[in-house]
């Protein structure tokens, strides 16, 4: 074995064509840095894909064992994905180097083509549960005129958006958490002020909540029972009612709560690293989209883009809606102090921790 034909170089470094550099145009020397850091993404991409298979295998299973490492495995994919995020970030730096001008010698040589075309990328939000009906102009995703997909490139996405999504197989496994069944709570004392219509521990929950907001947070008791048990407050519009739960169900809201709140417990380290480790990549990409955004603005202002896209104004829109786990971010607005916490019964510690 040797190095580079392991690596193939010779494919890979043969693979950067300026269209400048051609007869009969004017050569831009930045065309090379922008083939590069490109091709570059896409590589990274390509990994990402990688890591996201392996994690939604795991929870296509119908039983996710958190005592077999498999949990794990999915925390250590995800954290990858994270770091290759973070360095994608850095590299939009490389490419703020090309100043607006250099842009400007080779722009109109790429005209179709467009970053909208990744493949690879729209494969990554598909994937991660990045919905069409979702999207910022979603007439834009599903066209294969001029500054769209190609047939084949429209066929693979479309066919990846049938299947079953990671944020849909995390809401399963979120839905299958068995830690609210009767006979766990067998010896649990609710309080005497709080009896309600749910579960003993969210009545409870529910009144210390309520208890913890100021005047002006008074309505959030209202969103509390629509996020969690979807008890449709009065005068709510449909956008109001999608600004709080969009994704999620609201039992595996629940489970997510739950695992946020006792996350000191051994058994749900693992699941709390994976559920923040989803939230820290929906924030990865909107940094990248809105580190995207200010490139465009600064190479091109407000002109139209390369793919006949609104360019800068597309971006911001795309920024501004393309969430998959808001609903898990949010949370936050549910949680109570430590010390206010109900204690939870033996019956269910015992089920807890790693030892008896």
């Amino acid at each position: 074995m040797y190095y580079g034909s392991y690596l193939h170089l010779d494919k890979i470094l043969d693979s950067q064509y300026p269209v400048s550099f051609e007869a009969g145009n004017e050569p831009a020397h930045d065309e090379m840095l922008f083939i590069v850091i490109h091709q570059a993404y896409e590589l990274w991409f390509k990994q990402i894909l990688f890591e996201l298979d392996h994690s939604m295998k795991v929870f296509s299973q119908e039983r996710v064992n958190d005592n077999n490492g498999d949990l794990n495995l999915v925390l250590h994919r995800l954290r990858r994905v994270i770091r290759i995020l973070e360095l994608l970030n850095q590299q939009v730096h490389i490419l703020d180097t090309m100043t607006p001008l250099d842009f400007l010698e080779f722009r109109n040589l790429l005209t179709p083509s467009s970053g909208f075309q990744s493949k690879q990328f729209r494969l990554i939000e598909a994937r991660l549960g990045l919905q069409l009906e979702n999207r910022h102009h979603k007439d834009y995703y599903k066209r294969t005129n001029e500054g769209g997909f190609t047939q084949p490139d429209y066929k693979n996405i479309s066919d990846v958006e049938e299947q079953p999504t990671l944020q849909q197989l995390v809401n399963r496994w979120l839905e299958r958490m068995p830690f609210f069944r009767e006979e766990l709570w067998s010896d649990y004392t609710p309080a005497k002020s709080t009896a309600g219509e749910h579960h003993p521990f969210w009545n409870d929950y529910r009144a210390i909540y309520e208890a913890s907001l100021t005047e002006r947070e008074k309505q959030k008791i209202a969103d509390f029972d629509y996020v969690f048990f979807e008890k449709i407050p009065a005068g709510y519009t449909p956008e109001q009612l999608e600004g709080l739960r969009a994704l999620f169900s609201p039992a595996a809201l629940r489970s997510a709560l739950f695992i946020m709140l006792y996350r000191d417990f051994p058994v749900f380290q693992a699941s709390y690293q994976v559920l923040d480790a989803l939230i820290e990549i929906d924030h990865l990409l909107s940094s990248w989209r809105h580190k995207h955004l200010i490139m465009v603005r600064r190479m091109i202002g407000l002109r139209v883009g390369t793919g006949n896209t609104s360019g800068a104004g597309y971006l911001e829109g795309a920024l501004n809606k393309h969430y998959v786990y808001r609903d898990l971010s949010g949370l936050s607005t549910y949680l109570i102090e430590r010390r206010h916490l109900p204690a939870l019964p033996q019956g269910l510690t015992r089920n807890l921790g790693f030892m008896e």
